[in-house]
């Protein structure tokens, strides 16, 4: 993915982002840290919630991505495969009830 570029048309795996982050960012982001990544990340997550009350859809999406784009930052420079996690995780259906449709009470978190 090194010389190809994401377009609208382009379905994206979550393999093919994180190596686009990784491409893009890693230097500067190894250097940074996880930790104060961490904290940009929690900046992004602070105007994602400011979008959800007051922004615009085009706002909203913009923060969406930059979220995960540093969630995906931190991934890289902790050496998890964002694919795998995922799919240990949830690939077997809700951590919680095993339903690939959730059936956990609304009181528990799935």
């Amino acid at each position: 993915m090194n010389e190809e570029k994401m377009n609208a048309e382009k379905v994206v795996s979550i393999k093919d982002f994180q190596q686009l982050i990784r491409d893009m960012y890693f230097e500067k982001d190894a250097a940074r840290g996880a930790e104060a990544t961490f904290l940009w990340l929690m900046e992004e997550v602070g105007e994602l919630a400011a979008a959800l009350r007051e922004g615009t859809q085009e706002e909203l999406a913009l923060e969406f991505a930059d979220v995960l784009a540093w969630l995906t930052t931190i991934a890289n420079v902790r050496g998890i495969d964002l694919t795998e996690a995922v799919r240990a995780k949830y690939g077997d259906g809700c951590p919680g009830c095993g339903q690939y449709v959730c059936t956990c009470p609304d009181s528990e978190k799935p």
